[in-house]
């Protein structure tokens, strides 16, 4: 985990029909696996019984030994990964939860963050509910234990109308499997089809691993039931202009997938082009620090005619576990994980360019890595518009006076991090690159509330709005998905 970016919060994937529906679950998460590291889940059903299997670590060091697979019959399975986050709660936050209902079995795995997640708790636990982990995920199994419905599937729906935020919920009973969205689709989710089983993923990647093919995405705001007669859908909420997260171009998705209809690569391309059309410079070589300002780093040098060079090279083999046995060696900090190839910046007028900044002090580590190696200038250019505010919808940030962008100007944090020149993206060169033709003022496409400050949604919890039932002023929560 790198404390200097903003960090995902989970990725989830579900399958309906199939024998080997553990292995393919796991294979799923094994490609969302950069959406989340700490732990995973998967729970399966198999005519008659469910069973689940959660472990902290990666996938390929837990779920892929065939013991752990026997242990997961059945023809039906959802998994979830967990975003790595510090001072976690463990093993009862790991998703996928379970919850018996009078009516049977029910699995459900999320991906987002519920922005009335603790006032609802509040409400919840006066009429007698008592949870067992920290997530807001729990919410929902709650709502839907108190709904009055009698259908599954309408509690479910009487319950995602009563809670507020981001959500990609899979879930599963004996008989379902179910994908649902919140009303502005601000978390992804797509629908597929392998050998005529249903899938559901968060990524396409997830979708090409099992060599499934891609259906459709899930509409915002849409359920989608899989039953043994096919597909049926639900449209719960009022319909509202799509507000996809956009950040899931700059930096969330991986490259390889589609989302929203646009390849992820050629988004990122698209961003380095707009970038060096708005911020070009006087330079002898253009340098990505990788792996995730690579493909803007190609479109910047294509656009500006410069040469693209690995001149950082990152080592991919430092975890979150690796122990500094002492100050000496913990000084050296990004030489960890990123090494500067001498050879081909010494001397060399450089343009560093990067998804984003955070707090900024990755940034300076690297510029002052590619100044010891020689650089002769060094300019960063940033593929996306600056950091001013958190994120809600399920995505960790820090907090907004600890963002680099919050509290200083664009000349201010390039004396900060030392470089000779700083440029971001404009938030309209981003909405070119993604496919649209700008923010303009006009009523946004997507998700910018990070760049812009603009949430698409009530901050329940965050702005004290108060408990559903009493209007009681609660304090800010502390609650996220799988904290």
């Amino acid at each position: 985990m790198d404390p200097d970016k903003f960090q995902e919060e989970c990725g989830v994937f579900g399958v309906y029909g199939n024998s080997d529906a553990a292995a393919i679950v796991t294979l799923g998460l094994h490609a969302l696996q950069h959406r989340g590291q700490e732990a995973a889940g998967i729970v399966t059903f198999d005519g008659s019984t469910f069973h689940a299997e959660r472990h902290i670590g990666l996938i390929g060091d837990t779920f892929t030994k065939p013991s752990v697979i026997a242990r997961l019959p059945g023809h039906m399975a959802i998994g979830h990964n967990r975003y790595s986050t510090t001072g976690g709660e463990g093993m009862r936050n790991v998703q996928p939860f379970f919850a018996d209902f009078s009516g049977g079995g029910f699995a459900l795995a999320h991906n987002g963050n519920l922005t009335n997640a603790s006032a609802m708790r509040d409400m919840l636990q006066r009429r007698g509910a008592i949870f067992q982990s920290t997530s807001d995920t729990e919410v929902i199994l709650h709502l839907i234990a108190n709904s009055d419905e009698t259908r599954l599937v309408d509690k479910l729906l009487d319950a995602v109308k009563q809670i507020e935020g981001a959500f990609s919920l899979v879930a599963m009973s004996g008989k379902k499997l179910i994908g649902c969205r919140d009303a502005l689709g601000v978390r992804p989710l797509v629908l597929g089809d392998i050998d005529g089983s249903y899938v559901f993923a968060s990524e396409t990647c997830a979708l090409d691993i099992i060599g499934a093919r891609y259906v459709r995405d899930v509409a915002p705001g849409e359920m989608v039931v899989v039953t043994e007669t096919g597909l049926e859908s639900h449209f719960p909420f009022e319909k509202s202009p799509s507000r996809f997260c956009i950040f899931e171009y700059v930096y969330f998705a991986r490259p390889d997938s589609n989302v929203q209809g646009e390849n992820v690569y050629h988004v990122r391309k698209r961003i380095g082009e707009e970038l060096a059309r708005e911020a070009n410079v006087d330079a002898d070589v253009v340098v990505p620090v990788p792996d995730s300002g690579t493909p803007a780093a190609i479109g910047f040098a294509q656009e500006s005619q410069l040469p693209f060079e690995l001149g950082i090279i990152r080592n991919h083999y430092v975890g979150r576990t690796f122990i500094a046995p002492s100050d000496n060696i913990r000084h050296m900090g990004v030489k960890l994980k990123h090494n500067a190839n001498r050879r081909l910046i010494e001397g060399k007028r450089v343009v560093l360019v990067d998804d984003s900044i955070v707090r900024g002090t990755t940034s300076q580590k690297i510029v002052a890595m590619v100044r010891d190696a020689g650089a002769r200038e060094v300019h960063m250019r940033i593929a996306s518009p600056p950091t001013v505010s958190g994120c809600y919808y399920g995505v960790d940030t820090p907090q907004k006076q600890k963002l680099l962008a919050s509290r200083m100007t664009t000349d201010e944090m390039a004396d900060f991090i030392k470089v000779d020149s700083l440029a971001f993206l404009s938030i309209d060169g981003l909405y070119r690159a993604a496919g649209e033709a700008g923010r303009n003022g006009e009523i946004p496409q997507f998700c910018d509330a990070c760049f812009t400050g603009e949430y698409p949604t009530r901050l329940v919890d965050q702005e004290g709005l108060g408990d559903p039932e009493t209007n009681v002023v609660r304090p800010i929560s502390l609650l996220s998905n799988g904290r």
